[in-house]
Parts: structure tokens; sequence; C-alpha cells
């Protein structure tokens, strides 16, 4: 039998430098940051042991709100925590989000940097991840041939999941699009990170980045639980595609549990991806692998279909999410992007390009609009476009003000994050040594095992501060 759903989401975010003579490096302020949230911010209690190879003492920790910032690779990192709801894990996903915006401007700094939510640094050429986790249950159809139903979803959700940039990446090699070497050199292509994949499955994260990274980390009971661990999407903004985007996945899961999941193969995944993505028309045309042709949109209708016969009226989320998929795909349908403006990122964002490119009188090789790009992801509410469609109340909303706040002080109230915040709520009012993992935690040298992240723990925890005397 499959699980609820439980999910969760990391994001990893930019740095934003408005004025370089402040003099502090990027590399610095993200420390100062992470310290700032940690030692006068209150949020939650940082790490005093090493807990993988390149996370020291020091490097993150925990939060109130049952989730987790850290640092790596350079960038600060969030991750919520786990989640049984839509509307829920979107509060929490943006209460991140706030928490560093109003870091920045508890140190004054404000003025000076911005944290971005996007996928690229257009001077590098460096990409930041965002990551989704899902549980499933341990038999599920973790194989090639299970695992085979669930890419062509994921490498055709992009036309309503992706965040939108100007120009292309690098090509790998062997993956010349369409055979023309000019064609990196595209305006504007729908998502993010679609030019740094280069594989379909791959173990590990940082060197290969794949469709479906198979590495067996499940950070619940081994022989119960599996989490799918995707990092090929992009960061999302739109509350309507954040949500779109992890409860359609989530349905897919269970379609490939249920073993009722369409029957579909892709050529080339890899390639279509970046097909799809750099298409100019929109038209969104691959191969299946005996050749015929299909779009984007006939491929996410074959899924939208199987979930709307099994899966209809199991619960609200579930209904939402078949409702919103076919409003969506009916919309992008007719061709114009203009219909999902303030649904879907890479939509909204195009929108305000080309209408300041008709203003402005801009061709699309103008810097100013890598700039704009740029702001577009801007979590300063006084800079981000984003926001200011906000505030105009163009963009869907399943969250409000009082939600988010919520959701950066407490945890959800169905998961084991409940029973965590409980324990750090104790710890930073009477301090002990500890050690918090997301299955475990370590008080005076006593263990609390949360294997179960459906249970809140919170009769446990009581027990568990009677024990090392902190009740």
């Amino acid at each position: 039998m499959r699980p609820g759903h439980l999910f969760g989401l990391e994001t990893e975010y930019g740095l934003l430098i408005h004025n370089p003579e402040v003099g502090i490096p990027p590399e610095m302020l993200v420390h100062q940051v992470r310290d700032h949230l940690f030692e006068q911010h209150k949020v939650g209690l940082i790490d005093r042991h090493h807990r993988a190879h390149d996370e020291p003492p020091g490097n993150g920790g925990f939060l109130l709100n049952g989730g987790r910032f850290y640092i790596d690779m350079g960038h600060i990192e969030y991750a919520t925590p786990e989640c049984t709801g839509l509307s829920e894990m979107v509060a929490f996903d943006r209460a991140g989000d706030v928490l560093l915006h109003q870091t920045l401007v508890d140190m004054g700094l404000s003025e000076h940097a911005s944290f971005i939510k996007n996928n690229i640094d257009y001077e590098t050429g460096a990409t930041f991840g965002a990551h989704e986790n899902y549980l499933v249950s341990r038999d599920f159809p973790f194989t090639e041939r299970g695992l085979g139903r669930l890419v062509p979803f994921l490498v055709t959700r992009q036309v309503f999941t992706g965040a939108g940039r100007l120009g292309a990446n690098f090509v790998p090699e062997g993956y010349m699009v369409l055979g023309d070497p000019e064609f990196p050199k595209i305006p504007f292509q729908i998502s993010q990170r679609t030019d740094h994949i280069v594989s379909d499955f791959y173990q590990w994260v940082q060197f290969n980045r794949a469709i479906i990274n198979t590495r067996d980390e499940p950070l619940a009971d081994p022989g119960r639980y599996r989490r799918i661990h995707l990092l090929l999407g992009d960061s999302n903004l739109s509350e309507y595609a954040t949500a779109l985007k992890v409860g359609t996945t989530a349905l897919v899961l269970d379609l490939i549990h249920e073993g009722v999941a369409p029957d579909v193969a892709i050529l080339d995944p890899v390639n279509a991806l970046k097909l799809i993505s750099r298409d100019p028309e929109r038209r969104w045309e691959i191969c299946l692998e005996d050749g015929k042709p299909i779009t984007a949109l006939e491929v996410q209708r074959d899924y939208l279909d199987a979930g709307k016969k099994y899966l209809s009226g199991q619960s609200d989320d579930i209904d939402w999410t078949l409702k919103a998929w076919e409003e969506t795909l009916n919309d992008l349908e007719t061709g114009d992007s203009e219909k999902l403006v303030g649904r879907v990122d890479w939509a909204s964002k195009l929108w305000l390009l080309e209408g300041f490119m008709a203003e402005e009188k801009l061709t699309w090789d103008d810097p100013w609009l890598k700039s704009l790009d740029l702001e577009y992801h801007n979590l300063d509410p006084e800079r981000g476009l984003y926001f200011g469609l906000e505030a105009e109340g163009k963009m869907s909303r399943r969250t409000t003000l009082e939600s988010i706040q919520q959701a950066m002080k407490m945890p959800p109230v169905e998961t084991r994050a409940a029973g965590r915040a409980m324990l750090l709520r104790k710890l930073m009012k009477d301090p002990a040594p500890y050690m918090f993992n997301w299955t475990s935690v370590y008080i005076e040298g006593q263990h609390l095992s949360m294997v179960d992240p459906f249970q809140t723990y919170l009769k446990e925890a009581k027990v568990f501060l009677k024990t090392v005397n902190l009740l």
C-alpha cells in the first residue's frame, strides 16, 4: 500500500550584490547571514557536530519550523520541513524566502545585497539547485522500468514548471540540439535547469546532474520508505506553479505505484528536455522511441487522463491538482502564453520582458534584460518583479501572509517536524549537549529515534525530555 503524500523542497539561493563598495565578499556574506539567523534572529539551533565530510560543525542547523538552513557549495540553502499538504508546503517554502530577506534587513544590508531565488548565474554559467523530495513506500518499483514511467512526465512538465531564462548555456557534447550550432543563442527558453541536466539516471547529485537521482537515502525507516529525490526542476516563485509541480509529480508517483501510469517511452530524454525548453515556436515536439512524433502537451494529457481515471476524489489536494493541471494544459494548447501569466513563471517573466522591450524599444541582446531577468527572482519585495505582480493581484495564490508568518516560526502539525521543533524550542531555553538529524535526536547522550515521518513524536519527545532531566 502506498503511503499518504509527504514532500519537501530544498532551495539554493543566489546572492545579488548591488553595491560592491560595501567590501563584503559574497562567500563571507553568506556565512554572516547564517550566523545572524542562528545567533541573533534565534531561528533554531546550529549544528555542533560533523554531518558529512563537507558539513563541518556550525555549517547549518535545524529551525523552529522544523526545516533547516545550511551552506552548500558556497550557497545558503533552505530545506522545508516534512509537509503533507500542498498549501502547507508552499507556505513553508515561502517562509524560507522571507527569513532570508528579513535577515539582510536586520543586518542593515538590504540596500547592498539581495537573495535571488533562481537557478543560474549569467556571469559564470553556474547553476543552483531546486530539489524536490517525495516519500514513497519501499515497495515502489524503483527499477529502470518503474522509473522509466516517470521520466516522460518529468521531461515534459517544464511547460508549466519552468521559471524561464534568457539565452542558453553550454550544450553537452553529443547534444547539439536540432543540429544547429547557433541554436544555443536563442533569446528565451522556458526552463533554467535543463541546460545542466546531462543524464537520465545517476546516483550522485553534484557530479552528473540527472533527470532522476537514484541515491537510496530515505531519511526515514529504510525498511518501509524510500525517498524520490529530484533535482531537474526550476525554483518557482509562483505559488500556483510550485503547488502544481509537486502535486502533479506526487500523483504520477501514485500512478506508477499502482501500476496504472501511461507507458510512454521518449527517444533520448536528455535531448528532449532541451528541445522542449528551447523551442522558439513553443510547439514542443519530440519523438517517441519508435520514431513517432509527439508533443509535450500530449504526453502530459496522457498522465492527466490516467490521474482523472484512477485518483480523482481521493483528497482535496488531488482534486485541486487535477483541475489546475487540466486548466493549465488547456491554456497552453491555445499557444497564447499570456493566458498563463500569474500562474506559470516563465510565461509571467516573458510577458514582463516583452512589455519592457516594446516600451523601451530594446532587442533581446540588450544587457538590460539580464538585469530584469534576475530582478524577477529578487526576494526583496521592494525590488522583485514577481512581488510587483503579486502586489497588483496578478499572481494566483495558495497562501496568505498569516500562513507564511506562522510557517516561519511553527512546524507542520502532522509530521515528525512537530516533535523535532518542540525539542529545539526546549533546548533553546534550557541548553544541553545535542545532536539533531532528520531521523533522530541526541540530548545528553540519550537517543530518540524519529524514523516515521508521519508521526508527530510529541508524546515521545515529552518522555524523552524527562529522561534527560529537561522536563
